[in-house]
């Protein structure tokens, strides 16, 4: 098993409105008190490792793993899927290459300036990173997620 990449990495500018303060947010987009709906952002996906688990240390002090999971597709090449976890624990550096994970999360596109430009960078924010082979842990991360699903469902109605 091959040692995970340690990076010390610059938290990227925020670009976009401020993250707190300034009035509440209206419009179709916003869930203010006059809106029930929260909106439902979950994934979950299986896969293998295309690298190996990568520590960043943030300036902040945070740790965050980033994972990159190649996920098959029947009759076609398979999709690179980037993945971020925050605050993993230390046997998240431990995941290596070709191991099948499965992920349960939430899909994140951020916005920085690199370079001068404005870029953006879509990936999946990990709530739990399984190894795919503990069936019992697999059913039980993908009952959390139907019951998000179904409570999504009933607040919609």
């Amino acid at each position: 098993m091959t040692q995970p990449k340690t990076t010390a990495t610059r938290e990227p500018e925020h670009v976009g409105p401020p993250r707190t303060g300034g009035p509440p947010k209206t419009g179709p987009h916003s869930t203010g008190p006059d809106q029930a709906d929260p909106g439902l952002n979950v994934v979950m996906i299986r896969g293998r490792l295309s690298r190996p688990a990568e520590l960043r240390i943030l300036p902040s002090g945070d740790r965050l793993v980033a994972l990159e999971l190649s996920v098959p597709r029947a009759g076609a090449r398979s999709e690179s899927v980037p993945v971020v976890w925050h605050d993993a624990p230390a046997v998240a550096e431990a995941l290596d290459v070709d191991q099948a994970v499965i992920v349960l999360g939430r899909v994140r596109r951020r916005f920085f300036r690199a370079g001068g430009a404005t870029q953006s960078r879509t990936e999946v924010v990990a709530e739990t990173v399984i190894p795919a082979r503990q069936a019992k842990r697999a059913r039980s991360l993908l009952a959390k997620a139907k019951v998000r699903l179904e409570a999504a469902g009933a607040e919609a109605v």
